[in-house]
């Protein structure tokens, strides 16, 4: 993984680990413990999807390269007598 990129998961997962101590913050209030599951709930969808993004992208990039460095077969073979 390049450094910019990892840097980019890294607050990603900054942001994240702040919105999860804030829901734990309004659930140990005993108030708001919809608020804090509705927090958590939607910090987990986006990590998953994020995660599902970073796979196709990943899965994409491979076939992309496979398909740069694949050796194609000529649209006709060339009979080598011939061109002698």
């Amino acid at each position: 993984m390049e450094i910019p990129m990892l840097r980019t998961w890294v607050i990603f997962y900054l942001i994240s680990f702040v919105v999860l101590l804030f829901a734990l913050f309004l659930s140990s209030q005993g108030i708001m413990l919809w608020v804090s599951l509705f927090l958590v709930i939607i910090l987990i969808g986006v990590n998953l999807f994020t995660l599902y993004i970073e796979i196709n992208r990943r899965k994409n990039r491979i076939n992309k390269l496979k398909s740069i460095s694949k050796v194609d077969d000529p649209e006709y073979h060339l009979d080598q007598k011939k061109l002698w």
